[in-house]
């Protein structure tokens, strides 16, 4: 039997689980609002020069190198203290930070410390969402019946990716309804604003939820970790390595694949920014609908084989995708947005899950945090800013297709290997 696999009897609410899944609304708005938002940022803070866009990029990148971070500190606090606990401080820390930014001087108006605190904050609210994801999966499976932990888990990608639609559409709204002038001058912040509002009331929100019932037996068997970290890397490195791979998969998937569609198409000129957030709010509602469904076949056929089956797909279509959403017609851009978006949607469904469920509950959220949240750093925090600059070098539109099939051909052997977690499908 898989480590996840043997949890206490005693679930959780189910308006606990709903608030859990649904306050990921606010940790993919904020994040993914910076991508959506990227030209508008880019002249704001980093003047018109033509590296702009690739500085804002970068220090997108490099925010997302806090993210590792905060998964590992707030993961600690998780298993050490309850996930409750680490959960309403990661969401307090993004309704900060978002305010803060919200509240920024600009290029115009300060020159370069602009940018240079934007980076600033940009890191603190990368901390605050490597949190986020390790207690949220955390907890959802903690607290779900057995048979459903795949569809209830499946529901944290789904409902973040609503926050990531209600990003979209925010910066569609702002940068269609505003002039040139206003949204540079003071429109940018409207955006931010909204997600301070709602970062604030998630936090209230989650402060009637209950406590997951694995932490709860933890802590009256004394099974606490004093050193999950320690316990991780010691007796679950492999469990870990599975959970990187898993993840690198799925975050270039869906960093690539969707959230750098807006600056790839910014970049080649060959729509406006309006179409190009148009077709990235196809591309959430797509991930929306596909996300449950492949929550509910994993825990019909098991995690492994619908893993290595959204692989597959992640291995032969990218490349073909990005040249339709680039030189196609309006529908075949639709087309191509929405398939790599359907793919990216199946690997972090049933991802989340399988990841969790490789790790025993002492010390999970720090086995995440090493693992899931690990490889989203390298593969989704970079990997924007490299596919843009490959895109530069080479002018070949194919290029960002070709990194999520080389991604997926090198984890596709890992999931082949790898044991059933789905504990109707597990053996033991």
């Amino acid at each position: 039997m898989t480590a996840g696999a043997a949890l206490p009897p005693r679930k959780v609410s189910r308006g606990s689980l709903a608030i859990a899944s649904v306050s990921t609304v606010v940790e993919w708005y904020d994040f993914t609002l910076y991508l959506y938002l990227a030209p508008t940022l880019a002249r704001v803070f980093f003047g018109t020069g033509e590296g702009a866009l690739a500085e804002t990029l970068a220090g997108f990148a490099a925010a997302y190198l806090l993210r590792p971070l905060g998964a590992l500190v707030f993961g600690q606090i998780g298993d050490r203290f309850g996930r409750r606990r680490a959960m309403l401080l990661s969401v307090a820390l993004m309704t900060a930070s978002m305010l803060a930014t919200a509240a920024l001087p600009t290029d115009a108006q300060a020159g370069a410390a602009a940018g240079w605190a934007l980076l600033a904050l940009r890191c603190v609210s990368s901390f605050a969402v490597g949190g986020e994801y390790v207690g949220v999966v955390a907890y959802l499976l903690e607290g779900a019946k057995a048979e459903r932990r795949g569809l209830v888990t499946s529901s944290a990608s789904a409902t973040s990716e609503i926050g990531a639609l209600l990003a979209v559409g925010v910066a569609a709204l702002v940068v269609g309804s505003l002039s040139g002038p206003d949204l540079d001058a003071w429109g940018w912040r409207i955006p931010f604003l909204v997600g301070a509002a709602l970062a604030g009331g998630v936090w209230i929100a989650r402060s009637a939820m209950e406590e997951s019932p694995e932490f709860e037996r933890q802590r009256a068997t004394d099974a606490t970790p004093a050193r999950p970290l320690r316990d991780m890397l010691t007796t679950h490195r492999s469990a870990v390595a599975r959970g990187f791979a898993i993840s690198a998969l799925g975050s270039i998937t869906y960093y690539v694949g969707i959230t750098y569609v807006p600056s790839f198409l910014a970049s080649a000129g060959v729509r406006t920014e309006g179409e190009a957030l148009s077709l990235s709010t196809a591309a959430a509602v797509a991930v929306i609908l596909a996300t449950p469904v492949a929550g509910a076949l994993s825990d019909r056929f098991g995690r492994k084989p619908v893993l290595v089956a959204v692989a597959l797909l992640s291995a032969a279509l990218p490349v073909a995708m990005f040249a339709l959403v680039a030189n196609g017609s309006a529908a075949a851009a639709l087309a191509g947005a929405v398939t790599l978006a359907a793919i990216a949607g199946g690997v972090s469904a049933v991802g989340a899950v399988a990841t969790a469920e490789l790790l025993p509950g002492e010390g999970r959220l720090t086995g995440l945090a090493l693992g899931a949240t690990g490889a989203t750093a390298i593969f989704g925090g970079l990997a924007p800013y490299l596919a843009h600059r490959l895109v530069e070098a080479t002018g070949w539109p194919g290029t960002p297709g070709l990194m999520i099939a080389a991604v997926a051909a090198l984890v596709l052997p890992v999931l082949v290997l790898m044991p059933e977690t789905a504990p109707a499908k597990a053996p033991g």
